[in-house]
């Protein structure tokens, strides 16, 4: 019995914790996060209400769907999570069923025909970058470098997937 009360006292197993675990932690800041993001949606469709002025309008409107898509990948990674905990599968949830071989087969091909058109674009858009630079103050210029990096995210995006493609 002493080498059982030696092996508690070692490893502070009897020891009674109010800590969460780094899930769950994670699972709560992102949960706060979506929070902040739905709240951030709404305020920018408040002003957005307001505004006349066209380019004000889409410089708006171009922010609320980023953050319309920021909330859905934080909803994602929050339902993962959940379902890891509580082991199961709740709607939204990034864990799930599995593909055929020949859908597997198809989105390969297919995700390879992606990334060369998101690599084509952003060469075709660097060279419009070049072209528009002085446009409008500026606009352009910053409309085109963010296209730009969302082809940079999508060239990411799809390397992801054609790993786990080849993978499966």
């Amino acid at each position: 019995m002493e080498d059982l009360a030696d092996v508690n006292a070692m490893y502070d197993l009897t020891k009674a914790t109010n800590e969460i675990s780094q899930v769950e932690r994670l699972l709560n800041e992102f949960e706060a996060h979506e929070g902040k993001e739905e709240k951030a949606i709404d305020h920018y469709k408040q002003v957005l209400g307001d505004v006349k002025n066209p380019v004000n309008r889409f410089l708006l409107q171009m922010i609320i769907s980023d953050e319309e898509k920021h909330r859905a990948v934080t909803h994602a990674m929050a339902s993962t999570l959940k379902g890891s905990l509580t082991w199961s599968k709740p709607e939204g949830s990034l864990e799930g069923g599995v593909d055929s071989p020949a859908n597997t087969a198809q989105l390969l091909a297919v995700t390879e025909e992606f990334l060369e058109l998101e690599r084509a674009g952003v060469k075709e858009y660097k060279l419009l970058l070049k072209e528009s630079e002085g446009y409008y103050h500026g606009l352009f210029k910053i409309l085109v470098e963010s296209m730009i990096r969302d082809s940079e995210k999508h060239i990411e995006l799809l390397d992801y997937l054609r790993q786990r493609l080849k993978a499966e």
